[in-house]
């Protein structure tokens, strides 16, 4: 945003974290779920901590009305779960 607007936001990354076994699986249900693969984390300072966010996987379902998307998402929900666990989020 500095480049291109001349904006500073602060400390803020996003992250490409996709896992393309999991992204295999969902576009192999449903060839139009690219658009909402939870595959980007933020990290991001906000006063004086670090924050994590993540989209919940389980939304991609949801969004798509796909039932085969459906284990899909709560893998890729248990798997965030727990690399969010690692860094102390719940």
């Amino acid at each position: 945003m500095r480049e291109k607007l001349g904006e500073e936001t602060g400390p803020h990354v996003i992250l490409g974290a996709c896992n393309p076994p999991l992204a295999h699986r969902a576009l192999s249900a449903d060839p139009s779920i690219g658009l909402l693969l939870p595959c980007n984390v933020v990290v991001r300072g906000h006063d004086d901590t670090t924050v994590v966010e993540a989209l919940d996987p389980t939304v991609m379902g949801e969004l798509a009305g796909d039932d085969r998307l459906k284990p899909v998402a709560e893998e890729a929900k248990s798997r965030l779960a727990a690399a969010l666990g690692a860094l102390g989020h719940a």
